[in-house]
Parts: C-alpha cells; sequence; structure tokens
C-alpha cells in the first residue's frame, strides 16, 4: 500500500471512532436498555428515627414507605438509632438526611444548651410536628411509690443515655426535689425502651419513663403480664416543670388507654417533629412535607401514630428555623408562619 493509501486508512479509522464517540454522546438523559432509556438515579435518604422498641422506629418505617410509593425521585431508607439527640448530630454532621426528634432537643441544639454545651448545631432545619410525644412513667400496681417523690433510693429506667426520655425525665424529677446525676437522689439506668421493659417485668427496676405515643406498644407489652400505675405530674410541681421547661404542656392519658389503669392519667407532653438536613433542595423538602400531611391516613395504615400527622398542629411547638421547602407548603396551605 502507497504512503497516500495508508494515510486515507488512518484517516477512516479516526472518523469512524469520533462517530462512534458523538453517537454515545447523543442518548440524552439516561443509557439505552432493551430500547428504552433507564430511569433517573432517585436520590437516596437516610431517616434516622429511634430504638425499635419505640414509636419513632416504626412509625419512622411507615413514613418512609408512603414517600417511597408517592414520590418516585426519592429513596428513604429508616435507621434505627438513640433517637432525639443522636439524630440531631446526625443531621448536623451529615451522616442523616431526615430524622425525628422531640422540639425540646432541636430547640437546645439550636442554642447550645443543655445535651449541645459544647456548641450549636445549626446544620439542621424543622419541617413540621409529627405527634405528640407523650411523657409516660410508671411503677408496679401494688408498689409503695405513690409519687415520683417517692423514687428517691429506688432504681428507674431513665431512657437511653442522652436521649430525650433521659433529658426530659430529669427536668420532671428535678421538680419534684431529686436529681439522678451521679445517682445523687437515685439510681438512674439508661436503657432502649425494649430493655427498660424487660428489667421492669423482671423487678430489676422500680419504675420506668419513656417519652413514647399512647397506647405505646412497650408499655402495653408490661400490661400483659404485670399490672401498673402511673405517676403523675400535677401542681405545684408541674407549674415548676413548666416554667423550667417551657415546651412542655400538660396533656391527659385517657382512662382505658393501658389495661387495668381505669381513670384518666395527667402527665405533660412535647412534640415529636420531622427535621432535615438544612442543605435538602427546596423540591425534594416540598415534596416530602406535602406528601406526609396529605398521606397521613396512608401512614396509619402502617402506625397508628400516622393518624396524629395533621396539618392544624404542624408548627405548634416549632421554635427553631422552618425549611424553605416546607414553608412554600405551608403558605399554600394558608398557615402562618411562626
Amino acid at each position: 500500500m502507497s504512503k497516500v493509501g495508508k494515510k486515507k486508512l488512518i484517516w477512516i479509522i479516526v472518523g469512524v471512532f469520533l462517530m462512534s464517540v458523538a453517537l454515545a454522546g447523543c442518548g440524552g438523559g439516561g443509557k439505552e436498555a432493551g430500547g428504552q432509556k433507564e430511569a433517573p438515579k432517585k436520590l437516596e435518604l437516610l431517616f434516622a428515627t429511634g430504638g425499635t422498641a419505640g414509636t419513632y422506629y416504626p412509625l419512622g418505617g411507615a413514613i418512609a414507605q408512603v414517600w417511597n410509593s408517592n414520590y418516585d425521585k426519592v429513596n428513604v431508607t429508616v435507621q434505627a438509632s438513640g433517637a432525639s439527640v443522636e439524630n440531631i448530630r446526625l443531621l448536623d454532621s451529615k451522616d442523616a438526611d431526615l430524622a425525628l426528634a422531640m422540639n425540646n432537643i432541636a430547640d437546645d441544639a439550636y442554642k447550645g444548651v443543655g445535651s449541645f454545651k459544647e456548641g450549636a448545631k445549626k446544620n439542621f432545619l424543622a419541617v413540621g410536628v409529627v405527634y405528640p410525644e407523650i411523657m409516660q412513667g410508671f411503677v408496679a400496681a401494688d408498689s409503695d411509690i405513690q409519687t415520683i417523690a417517692d423514687l428517691k433510693g429506688k432504681k428507674v429506667a431513665v431512657g437511653p443515655t442522652g436521649s430525650g426520655t433521659e433529658i426530659t425525665t430529669h427536668a420532671i424529677v428535678q421538680a419534684y426535689g431529686l436529681d439522678f446525676k451521679e445517682k445523687k437522689d437515685f439510681e438512674p439506668i439508661y436503657a432502649t425502651f425494649a430493655d427498660a421493659v424487660d428489667q421492669f417485668k423482671d423487678g430489676h427496676v422500680d419504675a420506668a419513663w419513656n417519652a413514647l405515643a399512647a397506647p405505646a406498644s412497650a408499655i402495653v407489652d408490661v400490661t400483659t403480664t404485670k399490672a401498673i400505675r402511673f405517676l403523675e405530674i400535677t401542681g405545684a410541681e408541674l407549674e415548676k416543670l413548666q416554667k423550667d421547661f417551657p415546651l412542655v404542656a400538660p396533656y391527659t392519658i385517657p382512662a382505658g388507654t393501658y389495661k387495668g389503669v381505669d381513670k384518666d392519667v395527667q402527665t405533660v407532653a412535647l412534640q415529636a417533629a420531622l427535621y432535615v438536613r438544612a442543605d435538602m433542595d427546596e423540591e425534594t423538602v416540598y415534596n416530602l412535607t406535602k406528601i406526609m400531611y396529605e398521606k397521613n391516613t396512608d401512614i396509619a395504615k402502617g402506625h397508628d401514630m400516622g393518624k396524629q400527622i395533621v396539618i392544624e398542629r404542624a408548627l405548634a411547638g416549632i421554635t427553631t428555623p422552618i425549611h424553605p421547602g416546607a414553608a412554600k407548603y405551608y403558605k399554600e396551605k394558608g398557615i402562618q408562619l411562626p
């Protein structure tokens, strides 16, 4: 072959190669598979909840399922966690994208107080209230513990270390003149709800506190084998608690909510709310907010607390900044932002 012929052959090969590259680049937004474009990749979101025996984890699973079924741009995966305090830290460190937390814990984080004295955490924004977080402290029905003040010298399950239950329980007993830090007045048992229930049934703790929805499955489990009585929060101690811990509100657990408890129980509640990373895009948060409040009946099919997810209470007790995506939805619904 002449030199000219060789050059022509080389240029032909180069031309074919360049054409193949150009054609490969004309595929648009997705690869061709069997003549059809592949679906665009979904946004993977990690949803931090709580312990498996509490309310956060199963309710979070029900919410995630409804999100995934109604919003094809995301895939939300639920993760068990140590609940409120840990969840806010996970959002701040970008190790979670969404999280459930008590509103008082989020408030502490934003201000850099309480469990966040090392520094404020502000890499999160509020979406809205999910359900009331009811403080439920109970003892055996035949216990000599008649009031919260009688917990002195006892063994008391106070929730996992750093959880919203632990922090709120500490505030409650302080209103009754007790302090369990460094085992000052009674021995605190730092346990998950599941472990606390097991220890209570086995007689290893005298009382247990939980921040849960009512009825709580962990407490219902106790009542199947053991009669219980709740410790109430009323009177001057309630007033002191509200003064020192402003976000708590009186709450009545109706008679008959639990087996053997035939009278109303006077206690307090906070709010379990949904929070997201501050840098999550507005469109995603708008759609997650809209679906959570408008598909609450579908959520309730997976967990009864879905009935509590109502837009009328979406901003009750929210004291930290609201994500622009959630704010956009509330404005559409005519809800005034705090």
